[in-house]
């Protein structure tokens, strides 16, 4: 074979290798421990800050009311648009006193530098009952069922909407832990195309539509020592969703249910992988 040729070959190869790689599923192991310390600390500083800036809301619809916390931009403008995140809280957190629900992954949006640099609206919706049930399926693992509360919830954001039009309706953002990281599946199933990406965190998966989802922005996170939301249902959830090129899932090796969200609260990766994601 002419020399030129082989090499032409050789770059084609490593070309689509290339491009095939950058395309692919992501799927890392991370080592990283959380002491009793850091576990203190990272959550006592998000603890600490004042939420005032969460105006506090509520929606009804019949017999459904759902208190909620809205976080407007910091340097608002008419004339920017700007994205929205609808934030969902773990089963410690139900209530109704429109207050509980702001747990330290939900902070995380109020952080000076955050909320600096990552201007958008923010949903904390509260609920005032499980928001996401479980039950085992044909094949033994546990999966997440919405409930009433669940579909509600698009009545609200599209009111949110309407109250603030520079919401910019490609980058609507869902974010959970536990439960909420369940129910932030759970609302993807059922509108897949009304948001732009998902970070679900230590939660029990949902298989129900798992056809549109297969194209949608996902990052899956969970502790490998989990033993309240096993961590099998998120490896059965990245290898059912195989085909999907834009998702993650990330495993930390030493992490249980407990401590899996205390590495995100002080840095910003979250906001930023959800700020480069768009319909």
């Amino acid at each position: 074979m002419h020399k030129s040729n082989s090499k032409q070959i050789i770059a084609i190869l490593f070309l689509t290798l290339t491009v095939n790689f950058a395309f692919a599923q992501k799927k890392e192991f991370r080592e990283t421990s959380v002491d009793s310390l850091t576990f203190a600390n990272n959550r006592k500083i998000l603890n600490s800050l004042n939420t005032d800036a969460f105006e506090k809301k509520i929606f009804i619809k019949e017999n459904i009311q759902i208190p909620y916390r809205l976080l407007i931009p910091k340097d608002k403008s008419n004339s920017q648009k700007y994205p929205l995140v609808i934030t969902f809280h773990n089963s410690t957190r139900i209530g109704n006193d429109n207050e509980n629900q702001l747990e330290p992954f939900a902070k995380i949006w109020l952080r000076p530098e955050i909320y600096n640099k990552y201007q958008c609206y923010v949903i904390a919706p509260q609920f005032s009952k499980r928001s996401s049930n479980y039950e085992k399926n044909s094949e033994g693992i546990q999966v997440s069922k919405p409930s009433e509360d669940v579909f509600a919830l698009l009545e609200l954001i599209q009111n949110v909407e309407k109250e603030y039009p520079n919401i910019d309706t490609n980058r609507i953002y869902l974010t959970g832990y536990s439960m909420g990281g369940s129910t932030a599946q759970n609302l993807l199933h059922i509108a897949p195309d009304k948001f732009a990406a998902m970070v679900s965190v230590a939660a029990v998966p949902d298989f129900s539509n798992l056809k549109k989802v297969s194209r949608k922005n996902i990052w899956l996170i969970h502790g490998e020592k989990d033993d309240e939301n096993p961590y099998i249902g998120s490896v059965e959830l990245f290898s059912k969703l195989s085909s999907n090129k834009k998702m993650t899932f990330t495993t930390f090796r030493k992490l249980n249910h407990n401590n899996i969200v205390i590495p995100f609260l002080l840095t910003e990766e979250i906001p930023k992988w959800l700020f480069e994601k768009r319909n």
